[in-house]
């Protein structure tokens, strides 16, 4: 092992989390070690876990990391439709979702009982709820309904989009159009004047 470098504590957790993320991202959840990691980051097993006590506390960083990465980078226009807005998000979505498979998945397979990491989803597709229904300029009712409709929808997307990274029974392209097409339909099924929406 190389000799140890003086790190802050914030500068030593964040080359634990870039370690712990490129090994979560290259192997499914159960092959990774946590002397794996440590290894990777040039310490100690005993020094690692004084930052991260356990493989799931680890995880559970590495996945809130990503999900903020994720919301933070999604901008919607909206001088744009709401689908519209939603084509370059879901793209984004996508490419996260296919840089990091074995990360999504163990989220969402090997980790889906953990209660921190699915907090971690749901505050997730809340945030982007969020900032989809504030570019409607809805109010009211109308809010109230598209709200709805936006949580629905974007859980329909997250669960699509595992299947998809599981199985590939669809296309990137199919899973793009199925998702617009999903939101633009709903959308136009509860609002009788959808042109101020959709």
């Amino acid at each position: 092992m190389p000799p140890r470098r003086r790190l802050t504590p914030e500068q030593r957790r964040a080359e634990l989390l870039a370690a712990g993320t490129r090994l979560f991202a290259e192997r499914p959840y159960d092959e990774v070690q946590m002397d794996e990691i440590a290894a990777r980051a040039g310490i100690s097993r005993a020094l690692l876990y004084r930052h991260f006590p356990s493989k799931r506390v680890l995880f559970a960083a590495i996945y809130q990391q990503a999900a903020d990465t994720l919301v933070s980078g999604i901008e919607l226009d909206p001088a744009l439709s709401l689908p519209d807005q939603v084509a370059a998000g879901l793209d984004a979505h996508f490419d996260y979702f296919e840089g990091n498979r074995n990360t999504v998945l163990a989220a969402n397979r090997s980790l889906a009982g953990d209660p921190v990491v699915q907090a971690i989803i749901t505050a997730e597709l809340a945030s982007l709820q969020q900032q989809m229904l504030d570019t409607t300029g809805l109010t009211g009712v109308s809010r109230e309904v598209t709200a709805a409709i936006l949580l629905a929808w974007l859980t329909f997307v997250h669960t699509l989009c595992l299947d998809w990274l599981e199985h590939a029974t669809i296309t990137r392209d199919q899973l793009r159009a199925t998702c617009i097409g999903a939101l633009a339909g709903a959308l136009g099924a509860a609002h009788e004047s959808a042109g101020d929406i959709v």
